[in-house]
């Protein structure tokens, strides 16, 4: 039962990523694509959890967090850039 619920979230995850990421080919604005990027990422790293736990390998999870960490740099780095047009101190 549990294996078959991992599952459907696995392939739920999988559909959500792939269309967030044809959202960020079609994106109208810079904004856009760089929430739907933010979005796809946050969901890979979900998705490195329920590997984790359907693979029952811990260090998937650690990859999970040490991806989200990353995203959340990445974006407030980008949030600098497009406020101030520079990324210097």
């Amino acid at each position: 039962m549990m294996e078959s619920l991992l599952l459907l979230a696995i392939a739920a995850y999988s559909v959500s990523i792939a269309a967030t990421l044809i959202r960020a080919l079609l994106g109208p604005t810079l904004g856009d694509r760089v929430l739907a990027i933010d979005a796809a990422t946050y969901m890979t790293a979900v998705l490195f959890t329920l590997f984790s736990i359907y693979f029952r390998e811990p260090k998937l999870a650690t990859a999970a967090v040490s991806l989200a960490l990353w995203v959340y740099l990445l974006d407030v780095y980008v949030a600098k850039y497009l406020e101030k047009g520079d990324l210097g101190a």
